[in-house]
């Protein structure tokens, strides 16, 4: 990925390539600088652009976006809010590390929780959002006849959020989304930097299989069907990641 900065006296215009994760096209002034910093810098650490325990040099991401050092470590430090990175005073920066435990603990959690939207999500639905859920659920069978495993990777990255936020929509709880996002960055985050290659690539059938039994309970107002279908998908999801990660390793 490329970056570039073009400076003017009060404002800077920063574009990442059109077509790539975290691309920006914007006039910066003041402290909106730190924020669309922030936002590129986290849409790289989503992708596993930085693998775990990697050190982000501060002084690198100055020049390359051709900024002074408060900028970068403001977005740092809202980074490090959202457990992606660690400011460790007298050494630097580092993307975090989760032990095994700590990732199986989470989806653990994130199950639970996802599955608590879609049963009320299976109550609250519409009719329009419904269609909603089938035109990304599409997409996703799209994705599945691509040969192309970074373009499957990436593109379930994308499609899947968007899936599980057309569910959010349909419970109708801005404090369900709003919680369940950050979660959700963490998911992004903790499937990315499992070290393997494009991740959930390899199992696109499967994950799409999860996807239509949810669809299913949600359609028909099935409360328990969906909460549990879609805890069963979430905490698979570190079976998926322990299966891809054993396969690299065996290839090796």
């Amino acid at each position: 990925m490329t970056d570039h900065v073009r400076t003017a006296s009060t404002a800077w215009d920063l574009t990442d390539n059109p077509g790539t994760p975290g691309h920006v096209n914007v006039r910066l002034t003041g402290a909106r600088l730190s924020a669309v910093l922030y936002d590129t810098l986290k849409g790289r650490l989503l992708e596993g652009a930085y693998a775990a325990g990697e050190k982000i040099v501060v002084e690198s991401i100055r020049q390359e976006f051709g900024v002074s050092k408060q900028p970068v470590m403001d977005a740092l430090r809202h980074l490090s809010s959202d457990k992606l990175v660690d400011i460790v005073p007298q050494v630097g920066v580092q993307v975090v590390s989760y032990t095994r435990q700590e990732v199986e603990d989470f989806f653990t959690l994130f199950g639970g929780f996802e599955g608590t939207i879609a049963g009320v999500a299976a109550l609250r639905r519409t009719d329009a959002q419904l269609r909603d859920l089938d035109a990304v659920s599409a997409n996703v069978d799209g994705l599945i006849s691509s040969d192309d495993a970074a373009v499957r990777a990436h593109g379930y990255r994308l499609q899947n959020r968007e899936f599980h936020a057309v569910i959010h929509r349909m419970a109708h709880s801005r404090i369900m989304a709003e919680t369940s996002q950050r979660m959700w960055d963490l998911s992004d985050f903790l499937i990315n930097t499992t070290g393997v290659d494009n991740p959930l690539s390899t199992a696109l059938n499967d994950r799409q299989h999860d996807h239509r039994s949810i669809s299913d309970a949600i359609r028909a107002g099935n409360e328990r069907w969906a909460r549990e279908a879609m805890e069963h998908h979430i905490v698979g999801t570190v079976e998926v990641i322990r299966n891809e990660s054993e396969n690299r390793n065996v290839a090796g």
